[in-house]
């Protein structure tokens, strides 16, 4: 007979319950649960229960299958359990919340059902993680301190116990809650390298498998974030919720440095946080509900509305050859059109033969800009046969580097400046230009108060190099540019500027690829795979998913191989990662491009299956 599933130690039935022996020829699934409805002495709802099998990892769902079907014999044990259980969930904000989550389900459909709950907008851009742990804790004092966070979890945290929306009000997730103490911060796990930022994402949950499946277990602590960084229809008026955990989501990251941001930007996303803080503090209603004036635009979304300028003309090029030498560099006079920059000797010949053609298809563009020093310069990495060339851009006036910069990543994407996005793309980048100047007029400065607190406004690396009276009236100074802010477009207006920081959006994982002596790092993102170096994070070479054919699989050894229409294959192997979740990454950002507005609101799951699982 079965081994008795009644006493199993997380039987809800109890300990004392007789044990049940299901008859030895072959019995569909839901003739066991007539078997075990029909016991008199046990008065409860059967309904949300399930037989799991714990050898297998197998929930048994198919109720017309037998038992012979599913290969059990007679020395399997099984769980009969409830398919409901609570959850731990940390959200974006850091905030902690109990949830009944469905174990049965596969991962993708039960964080929708977390997000319908929430009332989170595209679901398909979350998913669930679990917690990094740090090497330098020890693990008894990380679950003390893990412990320490959850009680109490919050007042709100019996919210969604029993029904989808039972009590709750999940309209209180809208709403930023500064942090309270530096001591949080100081105990949050802080990545040091970009190895440890991949190790990071080892801990996401497959997708296509159920919780159960992949040993969660009831109460475990998992966190909810922002999988994807393609944020679809991003609109602070049916988004309230999810503009906050996006801007959270983007506060913590700056802030426990798992992004990098040049120190004009640190104090312009200190100073937003503190507006932020300041217009939450107040009493909220009012400020939540104050409308931006936005302007919808079919391929982006909600954008501010600013304006249009001029097109483009010229600018200086610095071009730096692979082999550096003292003379490393040439200067050039540049013309831009189309997707192709020309580069004369001077600017006497633009109207001639032009000395170097450069088409910027594909490649990558990077800021590198100074405001108070007057430094505004554009790295490209242009794609070539054997790998990249790194080119230059400077430019003299923010004017000029706005039109350029927004030239150069349209044409990355194949496009013109006679695109309708370009204009836009352009005020983007003045608008972030803009919020890092400092206002050199003291009058407008407000006095230092004691409700600022550099130390929950910035990262540890400038605590370190500034006194906190420094870094105060540096975030006042920066405040002037955004005091005039409502909270929502405060908070649009970080997510924004997070967008536009270099590493924004790229999901790093440790990988040996073929040919190669040593571990580099692929890198992710929601339109291309970069292959970059371990200890600087340059990137080496770039690929596009639009130039791709079809990406495959090796699951025994864990080689992923990526097939392109005009170049070379890309093979690479997973190391300290399931190449799983590279796949799923790649398959993911895939089906995310196939989004329209013309859509409903529903998912097409089985197509999500198909693009991520790799054996649907």
């Amino acid at each position: 007979p079965l081994a008795d599933p009644l006493r199993h130690p997380g039987n809800p039935l109890g300990p004392t319950t007789p044990p049940l022996h299901p008859k030895r020829d072959p019995l569909p699934r839901r003739d066991i649960f007539g078997e075990l409805r029909s016991l008199q002495y046990v008065k409860k709802d059967w309904s949300d229960h399930a037989l799991w099998w714990e050898k297998k990892k197998t929930w048994l769902l198919k109720t017309h299958w037998t038992l012979d079907k599913y290969g059990i014999q007679a020395d399997a044990r099984l769980l009969f359990t409830p398919q409901h259980k609570l959850l731990r969930l940390q959200l974006p904000n850091m905030k902690h919340m109990k949830v009944k989550v469905n174990f049965s389900d596969r991962v993708f459909k039960a964080v929708s059902d977390i997000c319908k709950t929430f009332n989170i907008r595209h679901p398909e851009e979350l998913s669930l993680l679990r917690k990094p742990r740090d090497p330098k804790k020890k693990k008894k004092k990380l679950e003390e301190a893990e412990e320490e966070a959850l009680d109490p979890l919050s007042p709100t945290s019996a919210w969604f116990g029993d029904s989808p929306l039972s009590e709750g009000n999940p309209s209180i997730l809208a709403v930023s809650q500064p942090i309270s103490s530096p001591d949080i911060l100081v105990k949050l796990y802080k990545p040091q390298s970009l190895l440890d930022k991949a190790k990071i994402n080892q801990g996401w949950l497959d997708s296509s498998r159920s919780l159960m499946e992949q040993d969660v277990k009831e109460n475990e602590v998992l966190l909810l974030r922002f999988k994807y960084h393609s944020f679809f229809d991003l609109n602070p008026k049916y988004d309230a919720i999810r503009v906050n955990q996006l801007y959270e989501q983007a506060k913590w990251a700056i802030l426990l440095e798992e992004i990098e941001c040049t120190e004009e930007e640190m104090m312009m996303f200190a100073a937003l946080q503190y507006h932020i803080n300041k217009l939450s503090i107040m009493s909220s209603d009012n400020h939540m509900n104050n409308t931006l004036l936005l302007t919808t635009n079919k391929e982006n979304g909600c954008f501010f509305h600013l304006g249009s300028h001029m097109s483009p003309s010229v600018c200086s090029i610095f071009s730096r050859p692979k082999k550096l030498t003292l003379k490393g560099y040439k200067q050039y006079w540049c013309t831009f059109k189309d997707i192709t920059i020309s580069c004369y000797k001077s600017k006497e010949e633009a109207h001639g033969t032009p000395a170097h053609q450069m088409n910027l298809r594909g490649c990558e563009v990077t800021p590198d800009v100074n405001i108070s020093g007057q430094k505004f310069n554009i790295k490209l990495l242009i794609p070539v046969a054997d790998g990249m060339n790194e080119i230059w851009l400077r430019c003299d006036t923010e004017k000029q580097y706005a039109h350029w910069m927004a030239a150069c990543r349209l044409a990355s994407k194949g496009k013109t400046m006679a695109d309708s996005s370009y204009n836009l793309e352009v005020q983007n980048i003045l608008s972030f230009l803009k919020m890092q100047h400092m206002n050199p007029d003291p009058q407008f400065i407000e006095p230092i108060t004691t409700d600022i607190n550099p130390e929950c406004l910035v990262s540890p690396r400038y605590l370190k190099k500034y006194k906190n009276k420094q870094i105060s009236a540096r975030i006042l100074e920066a405040h002037q540019n955004v005091a005039q802010m409502s909270l929502i477009e405060a908070k649009m207006r970080f997510i924004q500027a997070w967008q536009s920081l270099p590493e924004f959006g790229i999901t790093h994982f440790l990988a040996k690829f073929q040919g190669g002596k040593r571990e580099e790092l692929i890198g992710i993102t929601y339109n291309r795979l970069i292959r970059m170096d371990a200890s600087t994070g340059d990137a080496i070479k770039t690929w596009r998913f639009s130039n791709m054919k079809q990406w495959n699989v090796n699951w025994e050894i864990k080689m992923v191989t990526v097939e392109f229409a005009d170049e070379p294959s890309l093979s690479f192997v997973c190391a300290e990662v399931d190449c799983k979740v590279v796949h799923e990454f790649i398959g993911g950002y895939i089906f995310l491009s196939t989004r329209a507005k013309d859509q409903n609101e529903s998912l097409d799951e089985e197509m999500f299956y198909k693009l991520t699982s790799g054996w649907v």
